[in-house]
């Protein structure tokens, strides 16, 4: 299999601090043979307008973000990025502890992260780094706390606007803080690409790429009721897929052939799959933004259908050509219907175009495996719409109950 570096700038890493009350553990375990793999993790883009911190609150603050693992582990590792900016981004401190209550800024225990040995770093614009692992027992699921202290702004700033989670920040350095006391909470993650624990050699990583169906939209913060969150937690009960970590790359509004909300899932889909560490499969839910923009302002020509179709197919065929050539296997899922939406207001060209993509993804032999998610939520009465059980109201995005649907739809056999 092919060997995959990350895309990142990659750091040494022997000599760290740890876990314990005296912050003071090393982890001398070899690195250059470890297995790592993503255990949490979230897609970059740049981070403006509401998703953006005010000037007031995007440099010289403690930064800390909770985010929910999928697999444990006994060393870890983060990622930090600053793909989406023009100028180095300075790292003055950073901490990982365990989240003692997920919605507010309090951590218990932890330990002082360092980069090359060395508390702070620099993260050259366009690039991403590696702290150095940390010896920290991380239980199945469990909720850390990542504080990073960035004396300087960003610019422009890269993140994720779908946390469904609540960040924090604090003027000055306050990484190991236990509560954080007057922080601002904020709803969006920064600079934080991924978690990694490191695993058995057997052990591996699920990608989920996709749009705000995957992203969760509509998830309330600290609720953890995405679909891949309920994969996640089903992957933890079974002794054969424990070990199988998840990572959630959907960004809200994403198109596979067009930049919208984040850059298009062509662009992207290397640095949030391929350069991974231990992705062995890949999700692909993604298409109904392609099918719906394409009509929304005003009624295309059946070339134009045709021509969109034509090109969706060969997006598809091009990422699994790409994730094959790193030894990953890629699971297509079908797209959902979403008559009745009044954003997109589809008619009866787009549906014959969503099931056109559909009869590819399922039958066409390119995927390595297929879940079919538009047959498992469609209203039977009415295939072109969402059922009723599973519609947000929108007509598009799922309900809690609709994203635990489609967490429980997804056959574990596919990982084992």
């Amino acid at each position: 299999m092919t060997r995959r570096w990350p895309v990142a700038l990659m750091l040494g890493a022997l000599i760290v601090t740890g876990a314990g009350a005296r912050d003071t553990a090393r982890d001398t375990a070899p690195a250059r043979n470890t297995h790592w793999i993503a255990t949490w993790g979230s897609s970059q883009m740049i981070a403006e307008g509401d998703n953006a911190l005010p000037a007031s609150r995007a440099g010289a603050i403690t930064l800390r973000q909770v985010v929910r693992v999928s697999a444990g582990g006994e060393r870890v590792r983060i990622r930090v990025s600053n793909a989406f900016g023009t100028r180095p981004l300075a790292i003055g401190g950073a901490h990982l502890a365990r989240s003692v209550a997920p919605g507010t800024p309090r951590i218990e225990g932890g330990a002082r992260l360092s980069f090359s040995g060395q508390s702070d770093a620099v993260i050259p614009a366009g690039a991403e780094i590696y702290s150095d692992p940390v010896a920290l027992r991380v239980a199945d699921g469990a909720d850390l706390a990542v504080s990073l202290y960035l004396p300087e702004a960003a610019s422009p700033q890269t993140g994720h606007p779908g946390s469904r989670a609540t960040s924090f920040t604090l003027a000055g350095n306050a990484v190991a803080d236990a509560t954080l006391a007057g922080a601002t909470p904020t709803t969006h993650w920064y600079a934080l690409a991924d978690v990694e624990v490191a695993g058995a050699p057997t052990a591996g990583t699920i990608a989920a790429i996709g749009d705000s169906i995957t992203d969760g939209y509509g998830v309330k913060p600290e609720r953890n009721t995405r679909w891949t969150d309920v994969l996640a937690e089903r992957l933890r009960g079974t002794a054969a897929t424990r070990a199988i970590g998840v990572v959630n790359a959907g960004i809200g509004g994403n198109r596979i052939l067009l930049d919208g909300l984040g850059p298009n899932l062509l662009a992207r889909f290397d640095r949030d799959v391929v350069a991974r560490s231990g992705v062995r499969w890949a999700i692909v839910l993604e298409g109904v933004n392609d099918l719906g923009v394409l009509t929304r302002e005003a009624p295309a020509t059946p070339a134009q259908h045709a021509a969109l179709v034509t090109q969706l197919k060969a997006g598809f065929t091009q990422l699994v050509a790409r994730a094959h050539a790193h030894g990953i296997k890629v699971i297509g899922g079908t797209v959902m219907p979403f008559a009745g939406n009044t954003y997109y207001h589809p008619d009866a060209a787009n549906e014959a175009d969503r099931q056109a993509v559909n009869a590819f993804i399922r039958t066409s032999g390119v995927f390595d495996a297929v879940i079919d998610f538009d047959r498992s939520m469609r209203d039977p009465a009415h295939p072109d719409r969402l059922s009723p059980r599973y519609d947000s109201g929108d007509h598009l995005h799922p309900s809690e109950a609709g994203y635990r649907a489609m967490g429980e739809a997804i056959p574990l056999a596919l990982f084992r």
